[in-house]
């Protein structure tokens, strides 16, 4: 796996990486480009991806525990199996994505757009 540790990163892109199993724990991540990039695994709980692009990315069993994910486009990625407890997804688009099996306790999904499938929250 993977051993990348991140603390800050701001407007950078990491578009259709293999970022497996990364370690994004609490890291500034504001405006990231993560579209279509590998984040099956991943520890992303309590980071701040304030206006992120993760668009058709992979998040598959990602922990985004505590994540803030205001604004965030999120359209068509897979979050198959990931914790999104007490992640904050006010205004994300989630447009097309995939939450089967995702774990949405205490999310704050206020103003988010919630065209997904997979999920009793989703509306199609």
């Amino acid at each position: 796996g993977n051993d990348l540790v991140v603390d800050f990163i701001f407007f950078s892109t990491f578009a259709k990486a293999n970022l497996e199993n990364a370690n994004f724990k609490n890291a500034d991540l504001r405006h990231v480009n993560f579209y279509s990039t590998n984040l099956t695994n991943a520890d992303l709980s309590g980071a701040e991806l304030l206006k992120a692009f993760i668009g058709m990315a992979d998040l598959t069993n990602a922990d985004l525990n505590g994540a803030i994910l205001h604004g965030a486009s999120l359209r068509e990625a897979d979050l198959t199996n990931a914790d999104l407890t007490n992640a904050d997804l006010t205004y994300a688009d989630l447009s097309g994505a995939i939450l089967t099996g995702a774990n949405l306790e205490n999310a704050v999904l206020t103003n988010a757009i919630l065209n997904c499938v997979g999920h009793p929250i989703c509306i199609s």
